[in-house]
Protein backbone atom coordinates (compact mmCIF):
# COMPACT_ATOMS: atom_id res chain seq x y z
CA UNK A 1 0.00 0.00 0.00
CA UNK A 2 2.82 2.43 0.86
CA UNK A 3 4.48 1.77 -2.50
CA UNK A 4 1.19 2.39 -4.29
CA UNK A 5 0.63 5.64 -2.40
CA UNK A 6 4.12 6.89 -3.28
CA UNK A 7 3.78 6.03 -6.97
CA UNK A 8 0.39 7.75 -7.16
CA UNK A 9 1.78 10.84 -5.42
CA UNK A 10 4.77 10.99 -7.76
CA UNK A 11 2.47 10.91 -10.78
CA UNK A 12 -0.07 13.40 -9.47
CA UNK A 13 2.29 15.95 -7.90
CA UNK A 14 3.74 17.31 -11.19
CA UNK A 15 0.24 17.53 -12.69
CA UNK A 16 -1.11 19.41 -9.69
CA UNK A 17 1.89 21.74 -9.48
CA UNK A 18 1.77 22.48 -13.20
CA UNK A 19 -1.97 23.07 -13.25
CA UNK A 20 -2.03 25.33 -10.22
CA UNK A 21 1.20 27.29 -10.56
CA UNK A 22 1.96 27.50 -14.28
CA UNK A 23 -1.38 28.08 -16.01
CA UNK A 24 -2.84 31.51 -16.84
CA UNK A 25 -5.98 32.51 -14.90
CA UNK A 26 -8.48 31.03 -17.36
CA UNK A 27 -6.47 27.82 -17.69
CA UNK A 28 -6.29 27.71 -13.90
CA UNK A 29 -10.09 28.06 -13.71
CA UNK A 30 -10.57 25.21 -16.18
CA UNK A 31 -8.03 22.96 -14.44
CA UNK A 32 -9.47 23.51 -10.97
CA UNK A 33 -12.99 23.24 -12.40
CA UNK A 34 -12.12 19.80 -13.75
CA UNK A 35 -10.93 18.72 -10.29
CA UNK A 36 -14.10 20.04 -8.66
CA UNK A 37 -16.22 18.25 -11.28
CA UNK A 38 -14.54 14.94 -10.47
CA UNK A 39 -15.09 15.71 -6.80
CA UNK A 40 -18.78 16.24 -7.62
CA UNK A 41 -18.91 12.82 -9.28
CA UNK A 42 -17.62 11.35 -6.02
CA UNK A 43 -19.98 13.47 -3.91
CA UNK A 44 -22.92 12.11 -5.89
CA UNK A 45 -22.16 8.67 -4.46
CA UNK A 46 -21.91 10.11 -0.94
CA UNK A 47 -25.29 11.72 -1.60
CA UNK A 48 -26.86 8.37 -2.40
CA UNK A 49 -26.84 8.80 -6.19
CA UNK A 50 -25.33 5.42 -7.02
CA UNK A 51 -26.40 4.94 -10.66
CA UNK A 52 -23.54 5.83 -13.06
CA UNK A 53 -25.77 8.10 -15.14
CA UNK A 54 -27.00 9.95 -12.06
CA UNK A 55 -23.45 10.53 -10.84
CA UNK A 56 -22.36 11.90 -14.20
CA UNK A 57 -25.46 14.09 -14.38
CA UNK A 58 -24.72 15.54 -10.93
CA UNK A 59 -21.12 16.27 -11.92
CA UNK A 60 -22.31 18.02 -15.08
CA UNK A 61 -24.74 20.13 -13.07
CA UNK A 62 -21.91 21.24 -10.79
CA UNK A 63 -19.74 22.03 -13.81
CA UNK A 64 -22.58 24.11 -15.28
CA UNK A 65 -22.93 26.03 -12.02
CA UNK A 66 -19.21 26.78 -12.04
CA UNK A 67 -19.45 28.10 -15.59
CA UNK A 68 -22.42 30.25 -14.64
CA UNK A 69 -20.44 31.81 -11.80
CA UNK A 70 -17.44 32.86 -13.90
CA UNK A 71 -18.42 36.53 -13.81
CA UNK A 72 -20.41 36.59 -10.56
CA UNK A 73 -18.84 38.64 -7.71
CA UNK A 74 -16.90 36.19 -5.57
CA UNK A 75 -17.61 37.81 -2.21
CA UNK A 76 -21.32 36.95 -2.27
CA UNK A 77 -20.49 33.27 -2.80
CA UNK A 78 -17.83 33.40 -0.08
CA UNK A 79 -20.32 34.81 2.45
CA UNK A 80 -22.63 31.92 1.56
CA UNK A 81 -19.75 29.53 2.21
CA UNK A 82 -19.13 31.05 5.64
CA UNK A 83 -22.77 30.58 6.65
CA UNK A 84 -22.68 27.03 5.32
CA UNK A 85 -19.63 26.08 7.37
CA UNK A 86 -21.22 27.52 10.51
CA UNK A 87 -24.22 25.30 9.82
CA UNK A 88 -21.93 22.36 9.09
CA UNK A 89 -20.38 22.74 12.53
CA UNK A 90 -23.82 22.25 14.06
CA UNK A 91 -24.52 19.23 11.84
CA UNK A 92 -21.23 17.54 12.75
CA UNK A 93 -21.57 18.35 16.45
CA UNK A 94 -25.06 16.83 16.64
CA UNK A 95 -24.43 13.73 14.51
CA UNK A 96 -26.12 11.26 14.37
CA UNK A 97 -28.85 13.49 15.72
CA UNK A 98 -30.46 15.56 13.00
CA UNK A 99 -29.51 13.16 10.22
CA UNK A 100 -33.19 12.46 9.60
CA UNK A 101 -33.47 16.07 8.35
CA UNK A 102 -30.48 16.08 5.99
CA UNK A 103 -30.11 12.37 5.22
CA UNK A 104 -32.25 12.43 2.08
CA UNK A 105 -30.58 12.38 -1.33
CA UNK A 106 -31.65 15.94 -2.31
CA UNK A 107 -30.28 17.46 0.91
CA UNK A 108 -26.96 15.66 0.64
CA UNK A 109 -26.70 16.63 -3.03
CA UNK A 110 -27.27 20.26 -2.07
CA UNK A 111 -24.51 19.94 0.54
CA UNK A 112 -22.14 19.03 -2.27
CA UNK A 113 -22.94 22.25 -4.11
CA UNK A 114 -22.34 24.27 -0.94
CA UNK A 115 -18.99 22.56 -0.38
CA UNK A 116 -17.59 22.37 -3.90
CA UNK A 117 -18.76 25.54 -5.64
CA UNK A 118 -17.49 28.09 -3.07
CA UNK A 119 -14.15 26.27 -2.92
CA UNK A 120 -13.71 26.80 -6.66
CA UNK A 121 -14.89 30.41 -6.49
CA UNK A 122 -12.57 31.15 -3.57
CA UNK A 123 -9.58 29.53 -5.26
CA UNK A 124 -10.06 31.56 -8.43
CA UNK A 125 -10.61 34.72 -6.39
CA UNK A 126 -7.22 34.08 -4.79
CA UNK A 127 -5.72 33.56 -8.27
CA UNK A 128 -7.08 36.64 -10.02
CA UNK A 129 -7.55 39.21 -7.24
CA UNK A 130 -5.30 42.15 -6.53
CA UNK A 131 -3.14 41.04 -3.60
CA UNK A 132 -0.78 42.85 -1.26
CA UNK A 133 0.63 41.68 2.08
CA UNK A 134 3.85 43.15 3.39
CA UNK A 135 6.17 43.26 0.41
CA UNK A 136 4.46 40.31 -1.30
CA UNK A 137 2.00 40.68 -4.17
CA UNK A 138 2.28 37.21 -5.70
CA UNK A 139 -1.08 35.46 -5.96
CA UNK A 140 0.56 32.09 -6.51
CA UNK A 141 2.35 32.41 -3.17
CA UNK A 142 -1.01 33.31 -1.63
CA UNK A 143 -2.53 30.09 -2.94
CA UNK A 144 0.49 28.13 -1.75
CA UNK A 145 0.07 29.75 1.67
CA UNK A 146 -3.50 28.56 2.21
CA UNK A 147 -2.51 25.07 1.07
CA UNK A 148 0.37 25.12 3.55
CA UNK A 149 -1.91 26.25 6.39
CA UNK A 150 -4.01 23.12 5.85
CA UNK A 151 -0.97 20.87 5.56
CA UNK A 152 0.74 22.39 8.62
CA UNK A 153 -2.47 22.02 10.65
CA UNK A 154 -2.69 18.39 9.58
CA UNK A 155 0.94 17.63 10.42
CA UNK A 156 0.75 19.41 13.78
CA UNK A 157 -2.45 17.54 14.59
CA UNK A 158 -0.85 14.20 13.71
CA UNK A 159 2.09 14.57 16.08
CA UNK A 160 0.15 16.25 18.90
CA UNK A 161 -2.59 13.66 18.59
CA UNK A 162 -0.12 10.78 18.81
CA UNK A 163 1.55 12.29 21.86
CA UNK A 164 -1.42 13.62 23.82
CA UNK A 165 -4.59 12.54 22.02
CA UNK A 166 -6.79 10.93 24.66
CA UNK A 167 -9.83 13.23 24.55
CA UNK A 168 -11.62 12.54 21.28
CA UNK A 169 -12.84 15.43 19.16
CA UNK A 170 -15.84 13.85 17.43
CA UNK A 171 -15.85 10.09 18.14
CA UNK A 172 -19.21 9.54 16.41
CA UNK A 173 -17.86 11.07 13.20
CA UNK A 174 -14.10 10.47 13.12
CA UNK A 175 -12.79 8.41 16.06
CA UNK A 176 -9.15 9.09 15.21
CA UNK A 177 -9.27 12.84 15.79
CA UNK A 178 -8.53 14.33 19.20
CA UNK A 179 -8.71 17.73 20.85
CA UNK A 180 -4.96 17.58 21.40
CA UNK A 181 -4.55 17.16 17.67
CA UNK A 182 -6.65 20.24 16.98
CA UNK A 183 -4.71 22.41 19.42
CA UNK A 184 -1.38 21.07 18.22
CA UNK A 185 -2.34 21.83 14.64
CA UNK A 186 -3.40 25.37 15.52
CA UNK A 187 -0.16 26.05 17.40
CA UNK A 188 1.78 24.91 14.34
CA UNK A 189 -0.35 27.16 12.11
CA UNK A 190 0.25 30.19 14.35
CA UNK A 191 4.02 29.63 14.23
CA UNK A 192 3.86 29.22 10.45
CA UNK A 193 1.90 32.47 10.05
CA UNK A 194 4.44 34.36 12.17
CA UNK A 195 7.36 33.03 10.13
CA UNK A 196 5.68 33.96 6.83
CA UNK A 197 4.82 37.44 8.12
CA UNK A 198 8.45 38.07 9.05
CA UNK A 199 9.66 36.81 5.66
CA UNK A 200 7.14 39.09 3.91
CA UNK A 201 8.26 42.12 5.96
CA UNK A 202 4.73 42.55 7.27
CA UNK A 203 3.78 45.16 9.86
CA UNK A 204 3.00 44.07 13.40
CA UNK A 205 -0.72 44.57 12.76
CA UNK A 206 -0.54 42.52 9.57
CA UNK A 207 1.28 39.77 11.45
CA UNK A 208 -1.39 39.64 14.16
CA UNK A 209 -4.21 39.66 11.61
CA UNK A 210 -2.58 36.91 9.56
CA UNK A 211 -2.24 34.76 12.67
CA UNK A 212 -5.95 35.24 13.41
CA UNK A 213 -6.95 34.54 9.80
CA UNK A 214 -4.75 31.46 9.68
CA UNK A 215 -6.07 30.08 12.97
CA UNK A 216 -9.65 30.43 11.74
CA UNK A 217 -8.69 28.80 8.45
CA UNK A 218 -6.91 25.94 10.20
CA UNK A 219 -9.91 25.32 12.46
CA UNK A 220 -12.33 25.36 9.53
CA UNK A 221 -10.11 22.92 7.62
CA UNK A 222 -10.73 20.38 10.39
CA UNK A 223 -14.45 20.92 9.92
CA UNK A 224 -14.13 20.21 6.19
CA UNK A 225 -12.54 16.87 6.99
CA UNK A 226 -15.18 16.06 9.61
CA UNK A 227 -18.08 16.90 7.31
CA UNK A 228 -16.90 14.49 4.63
CA UNK A 229 -16.23 11.84 7.28
CA UNK A 230 -19.80 12.31 8.51
CA UNK A 231 -21.23 11.91 5.01
CA UNK A 232 -19.15 8.80 4.35
CA UNK A 233 -20.09 7.29 7.70
CA UNK A 234 -23.77 7.96 7.02
CA UNK A 235 -23.41 6.46 3.54
CA UNK A 236 -21.43 3.46 4.88
CA UNK A 237 -18.32 3.90 2.73
CA UNK A 238 -14.65 4.30 3.64
CA UNK A 239 -13.39 6.42 0.72
CA UNK A 240 -15.07 8.87 -1.62
CA UNK A 241 -13.88 6.70 -4.54
CA UNK A 242 -10.91 4.60 -5.64
CA UNK A 243 -9.66 6.99 -8.32
CA UNK A 244 -6.29 7.51 -6.63
CA UNK A 245 -4.69 4.16 -5.81
CA UNK A 246 -3.60 4.12 -2.19
CA UNK A 247 -5.22 7.50 -1.51
CA UNK A 248 -8.95 6.94 -2.04
CA UNK A 249 -10.65 9.67 -4.03
CA UNK A 250 -10.23 13.32 -4.93
CA UNK A 251 -12.53 14.40 -2.08
CA UNK A 252 -10.43 12.44 0.40
CA UNK A 253 -7.50 14.67 -0.57
CA UNK A 254 -9.25 18.05 -0.80
CA UNK A 255 -11.95 17.84 1.89
CA UNK A 256 -10.06 20.17 4.27
CA UNK A 257 -9.22 22.58 1.44
CA UNK A 258 -12.85 22.93 0.38
CA UNK A 259 -13.58 24.53 3.73
CA UNK A 260 -10.33 26.42 4.21
CA UNK A 261 -10.09 28.14 0.82
CA UNK A 262 -13.37 30.10 0.72
CA UNK A 263 -13.17 31.12 4.37
CA UNK A 264 -9.56 32.31 4.04
CA UNK A 265 -10.38 34.15 0.80
CA UNK A 266 -13.27 35.96 2.47
CA UNK A 267 -11.25 36.94 5.54
CA UNK A 268 -8.33 38.45 3.65
CA UNK A 269 -10.75 40.22 1.30
CA UNK A 270 -12.49 41.82 4.29
CA UNK A 271 -9.05 42.77 5.64
CA UNK A 272 -8.31 44.61 2.40
CA UNK A 273 -5.38 42.41 1.34
CA UNK A 274 -7.26 40.97 -1.66
CA UNK A 275 -9.48 42.78 -4.14
CA UNK A 276 -11.61 41.42 -6.97
CA UNK A 277 -9.55 40.86 -10.09
CA UNK A 278 -10.15 40.30 -13.78
CA UNK A 279 -9.77 37.23 -15.96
Amino acid sequence: MLKTRIITALILAPIAIGGIFFLPPLGFALFTGAIITVGAWEWANMSGLTAPAARVAYALVVAAVLYGLLNVPAVAVLWLALFWWVLSFLLVRNYPGGSERWGGVPARALMGLLVLVPAWVGLNHLRTGGFQFGDSANNLLLILYVFCVVWVADIGAYFAGRAFGKAKLAPRVSPGKSWAGVWGGLVAVAIFAIVISVLASATTMQLLLLVVASLITGAVSVLGDLLESMLKRFRGIKDSSQLLPGHGGIMDRIDSLTAAIPVFALIITLMGWLTTGQW
